[in-house]
């Protein structure tokens, strides 16, 4: 039997693949890897066999399926009765299949219409730019992944949502106590309370927001289901801050490395949406989407999907796949199809909310390097360090002077 790979494993170089994942890349599009734990599972790494499997019911993401893969001994470890109502809400649609995540995804998609995105536009412009005020008052150095990459989508995801201005700073807090805090349950109960005074106040003076919308496609029920809302609320602002905060703070890196591209970038800005894309292909934040068999699936004549085994898709090795790219380690935004990649997903599971990290990452980049032209690193590129691998990838911090 060919020798396994050990996963998840660290990148060296923040937009390339872990230099260890090189036998998975030689063995597309499918190979075991080996677990923290000794057991193994699969690695998917062909775009054509991503495409298929994650549109395959036998592939399921039932988190609470017993064969469910872990990717280190803090993952697999027993939850107290909040964070299991906690874990509960975070994978309400992503951790579910079939009629129930159908149900769920259609309300989620109510707040992230294309007419709701763009008209977010000018509220996401005005926190680029102040964001961006704070930095240079601050001066240089200063940490872009603190100071911008993790501000932006937070703040912007927050007025998505519709938490008024002045009350993002208490959301934020109460929403990381659930995760994270000891004082988890009281936390939990604040938010459901402060979630109750924002849905009486969107049927007394309704806007155009996402809570609106979430309410308007329940109907006209005046029974509604709080732990619904705060579920949707926390999935938008947990998965969505995490992934475009580090696809912001990876790709200005990624810019920082390719100057001659970004001079390109600079020169004509209507190039930004198809580079946003390519560098949301190019450095793969998701690297590793977790999933489990339901049933036996034949990939191939010598290659079979067990029930109850492990699956991992990697993206870093599927956005780079030579069947599916013509010259896929390069930066190029020129491609045909510049959204053809998979990071975001495929099929009934696809990230609801990517064209919002679209229009927030097309902004922050653009203004960033148009208001910053001498933005450069603030130490040697190999210094800047790197998030472990079992996480969403990132930078643990981004030092930059200009």
């Amino acid at each position: 039997m060919t020798e396994t790979v050990p996963f998840p494993q660290d990148r060296t170089c923040p937009y390339q693949p872990a230099p260890g994942y090189r036998p998975l890349a030689e063995r597309r599009p499918i190979s075991q890897i080996t677990l923290y734990d000794g057991r193994r599972a699969w690695a998917v790494t062909g775009h054509e066999l991503t495409r298929r499997l994650l549109t395959d019911p036998r592939i399921s993401s039932d988190r609470t399926d017993p064969g469910w893969p872990m990717v280190s001994a803090a993952a697999a470890v027993e939850f107290n009765d909040v964070q299991q109502k906690v874990v509960k809400l975070l994978t309400a649609l992503v951790g579910v299949d079939g009629p129930k995540h159908r149900a769920r995804r259609k309300l989620a998609q109510a707040g992230f219409t294309v007419r709701r995105i763009d008209s977010l536009r000018p509220k996401i412009q005005e926190i680029v730019d102040q964001r961006l005020d704070a930095m240079l008052e601050h001066g240089a150095p200063a940490d872009l992944a603190a100071m911008f990459a993790s501000p932006v989508p937070l703040m912007a995801l927050c007025e998505t949502l519709g938490i008024p201005h002045e009350d993002q700073e208490y959301f934020e807090r109460k929403a990381h106590q659930i995760l994270f805090g000891p004082d988890a349950a009281a936390a939990y109960d604040e938010l459901m309370a402060y979630l109750g005074k924002l849905i009486e106040k969107a049927r007394r003076h309704p806007g155009e927001g996402f809570l609106e919308a979430l309410l308007a496609e329940r109907g006209d029920s005046t029974e509604v289901d709080h732990e619904e809302i705060l579920q949707m609320f926390l999935i938008v602002l947990v998965t969505g801050h995490d992934t475009t905060s580090s696809s912001i703070a990876l790709g200005a890196y990624t810019l920082l490395q390719h100057p001659e591209r970004l001079a390109e970038l600079r020169a004509d800005p209507s190039l930004w949406p198809a580079a946003v894309d390519e560098l949301t292909r190019l450095v793969a934040v998701p690297d590793g989407l977790q999933r489990v068999a339901a049933e036996d699936i034949e990939v191939d004549e010598e290659t079979t999907i067990h029930e109850g085994d492990g699956v991992f898709f990697l993206f870093s090795l599927i956005n780079r796949d030579k069947d599916a790219y013509e010259r896929p380690d390069s930066l190029d935004w020129h491609r045909p199809a510049f959204r053809d990649h998979l990071t975001y997903g495929f099929g009934p599971h696809q990230c609801v909310g990517m064209n919002l990290a679209r229009v927030i990452m097309e902004i922050a980049f653009r203004t960033l390097f148009e208001r910053l032209p001498g933005l450069r690193l603030a130490v040697p590129a190999k210094e800047v360090p790197v998030k472990p691998g079992e996480a969403f990838q990132g930078l643990v911090e981004l030092p930059v002077t200009w």
